[in-house]
């Protein structure tokens, strides 16, 4: 049946669960800046502790995201066999305690990632697990943080929770013979018996409520801002209400957690929740899928008419989430150019407060597939130029989106509405900014009412506004009112007052220009100023009729605070050596700085590294350009900061060494492409043949160096290897092996 499917594909997702490790309570999180004032989250899905603190850091702070959601870090089973592979995603449904202990990392880098984001003005959320424990039916009792339980015992000394702390055939609460529900449409069911076997807590008893709100005024004192409360309509109005009224205020802005509960549609009215929170967008998801998937985007204008679970100012919106996305029932990221599109019109519709999805991929064959992880269950960094992450959240287009929203957001209706055609629409919010989207395979180009004043704008999506008031992407003239806009095909353009040409006010947060000052090296065969011809030697246009290659750019450069790597060059896909259009590099694995790009096959081109900092000032590598010739298959480049390709050898460390949950392995040594023995910038070996920790560096030709390996766990503590420095000597060749053990 469709409302048992339902609830099993949110039962599926809560029937697992996994998670951190606790150890001695830390100082309290506080934020050191005011958090951004925006409702808009990104909601990182089962990505680990660390990566959500760089994303905080390196995007959604600086894109003005108000909060980021991350999935249950309680305690939790292990599987290393499932009917779904060995470690589902869903372990992390199936707490085993409330210690924060688990596949995403422990707890000293949970409250290393909450006090990260708040630094960056990023509020945190947490995926609460709370109307139940771990599967009765689970067979397998291992744990990734080392608590322990007894399934058929409904046993979990770590809380404690004993037998009569949950709901059992025949207890006056549960009236099933079987404990299980069954009837969708029965609440007394629905609320006191087992959500696919999971041991349902009984949460009328005083003492277990206290257990539950203790397990978040714990998370909130580690910094947490609010909680998605997973399986909400399996936990009574009641008593619901009765765990929030003990829960404490935030500790970085001394008021209320914000609480968005998840209320799967059938059998209750999500609106009957909602005093005690925001309901999640089902509905509205769907809705979006329809409208979308079909075409049919005139119908968007009266989505007021549509029967939603709630009303917008209690609606936690979304495009998908990933229960939806591996049941189907809402676009996903299979969808491509729609589900951006879809995300794109999430941010600019003034429904609900917007929660961006980004999880990891997966095969729709393989649905309950783990997360990338380790032979241990513990998910790996994010890297988002791998194909195995989600990271829309990263994408100019988003950031530019979230910008938009922020820029328009007291304006709380649509105005100027206009289908220039069924899958072509503009909408304005108010005098603050105007929004076209064209879900069509050709451009369109119409004249729209925007709302604004008279002006240049420049278009978020493409890059908005630089830090020297020059628009990055697209520019639209307003005059009049109205403006001439071209939409492009499957694309979607959106001007608002604080991106304008002429204005330094407020730039886009990944875009910013060359300081007058900044200027690449002299040798450079290839000029790299924006404003001069290249030579002909390298025509940026350069490429013949095989189409592209995914280009890897790998660097190793150290920055201080508020200073970020982009790689620029000859071609367009690299900017044209105009800075503000050089590419930015993610930092997840700092200091080494990487994206992927995607360039002409059989083709010249020259690149370098720049840094740029919060001001937009610009400082280039002082060796001269790199060059190099794609051919027809992916290609990468390890670089590190001024050290030339040509007088460079690709050496790859690889270390067998075993680690703790928590702990990484690292190389450094006695040269600047090696941290020159900081361990702040040792380089991050990749654990994806473990125990045989790998990464390849660039290192100077004939250059004798000393080098060492090191350990970090969560909390930064380093270990070092015993013995002596390794010492090593690279030739004129162009790579080296090192293959080494822990010692």
């Amino acid at each position: 049946m469709r409302s048992k499917l339902i609830v099993g594909s949110l039962a599926t997702l809560t029937a697992a669960a996994g998670i951190l490790t606790a150890v001695s309570l830390p100082t309290t999180a506080s934020a050191a800046v005011s958090l951004n004032d925006s409702d808009v989250t990104a909601n990182l899905w089962e990505w680990n502790f660390n990566s959500v603190a760089a994303a905080c850091t390196n995007h959604l702070g600086p894109a003005g995201f108000g909060a980021v959601q991350v999935a249950p870090p309680q305690d939790s089973v292990s599987l290393s066999t499932s009917s779904d592979g060995a470690h589902p995603w869903w372990e992390v449904y199936q707490p085993t305690s409330y210690d924060v202990a688990g596949r995403l990392g422990n707890q000293a880098a949970f409250t290393a990632m909450t006090t990260a984001c708040h630094n960056a003005g990023v509020r945190v959320y947490v995926d609460a697990v709370i109307n139940h424990m771990a599967g009765a039916n689970n067979t397998q009792t291992t744990t990734y943080g080392g608590s322990t339980f007894t399934p058929t015992g409904y046993s979990y000394p770590s809380v404690p929770y004993a037998y009569s702390d949950f709901h059992h055939p025949g207890d006056g609460y549960c009236n099933d013979e079987d404990g299980v529900i069954d009837n969708w449409n029965d609440i007394n069911e629905i609320q006191n018996c087992e959500l696919l076997s999971l041991s349902d807590l009984k949460t009328q008893d005083t003492s277990v409520r206290t257990k539950i709100a203790g397990y978040l005024n714990k998370l909130i004192g580690f910094g947490v801002d609010g909680f998605r409360v997973d399986a909400a309509k399996h936990v009574s109005v009641d008593d619901f209400s009765a765990i929030r009224a003990l829960l404490n205020p935030t500790v970085a802005e001394g008021k209320a957690p914000y609480i968005a509960q998840e209320i799967f549609p059938g059998g209750v009215a999500p609106s009957s929740f909602t005093g005690n929170g925001d309901v999640l967008g089902f509905s509205y998801a769907y809705g979006l899928k329809s409208q979308f998937a079909n075409g049919t985007l005139n119908n968007l204008s009266g989505i007021g008419s549509w029967s939603l679970d709630a009303s917008s100012d209690l609606t936690a919106a979304m495009v998908t989430n990933h229960d939806l996305e591996r049941d189907g029932s809402t676009l996903r990221y299979q969808d491509g150019t729609t589900y951006t599109l879809a995300n794109y019109f999430l941010l600019a519709y003034p429904y609900g407060q917007p929660f961006v999805y980004d999880g990891f991929a997966f095969s729709t064959s393989a649905t309950g597939a783990s997360p990338p992880s380790n032979s241990s269950g513990f998910v790996t960094d994010t890297n988002c130029s791998n194909s195995a992450w989600q990271c829309l959240t990263q994408t100019t287009g988003i950031k530019g989106m979230v910008g938009w929203r922020n820029a328009t957001k007291s304006a709380t209706s649509v105005s100027n509405w206009t289908n220039t055609a069924s899958n072509v629409i503009g909408f304005s919010r108010g005098s603050l900014g105007w929004f076209g989207v064209n879900r069509s395979g050709s451009a369109s180009t119409a004249t729209y009412t925007t709302g604004l004043a008279n002006g240049t704008y420049c278009d978020r999506i493409t890059g908005g506004v630089t830090s020297g008031g020059t628009c990055a992407g697209t520019s639209i003239t307003v005059s009049g009112g109205t403006a001439s806009v071209t939409i492009p095909a499957n694309g979607a353009v959106a001007i608002d007052v604080n991106a304008k040409s002429g204005s330094t006010s407020s730039p886009t947060p990944s875009a910013s220009s060359t300081s007058a000052s900044a200027s690449p090296s002299a040798s450079a065969s290839v000029s790299p100023s924006a404003s001069t011809s290249p030579s002909a030697s390298v025509s940026p246009s350069a490429s013949n009729s095989a189409g592209t290659v995914a280009a890897t750019f790998n660097v190793y450069a150290t920055t201080t605070t508020g200073t970020d790597v982009y790689v620029v060059g000859s071609n367009a896909a690299l900017g044209s050596w105009n800075t503000a259009n050089a590419v930015k590099l993610s930092a997840t694995g700092y200091p080494i700085w990487t994206s992927t790009v995607t360039v002409p096959s059989g083709s010249s081109f020259e690149y370098k590294y720049i840094k740029k900092d919060a001001a937009g000032t610009v400082t280039w590598e002082s060796t001269a350009n790199r060059a190099v010739t794609t051919g027809t298959t992916a290609v990468t480049y390890t670089n590190s900061w001024n050290v030339a390709t040509a007088s460079a050898a690709a050496v790859t460390f690889n270390e067998t060494a075993t680690t703790s949950t928590g702990q990484n392995v690292y190389v450094l040594g006695s040269i600047d492409a090696l941290g020159a023995w900081n361990t702040a910038n040792a380089i991050p070996l990749s654990s994806a043949s473990y125990p045989t920790w790998s990464r390849v560096a660039a290192i100077p030709q004939s250059t004798t160096f000393q080098y060492k390996y090191i350990k970090k766990d969560a909390a930064g503590t380093v270990t070092w290897e015993s013995g002596t420095n390794r010492s090593y000597t690279t030739g004129t060749a162009t790579s080296y092996t090192l293959n080494d053990t822990w010692k």
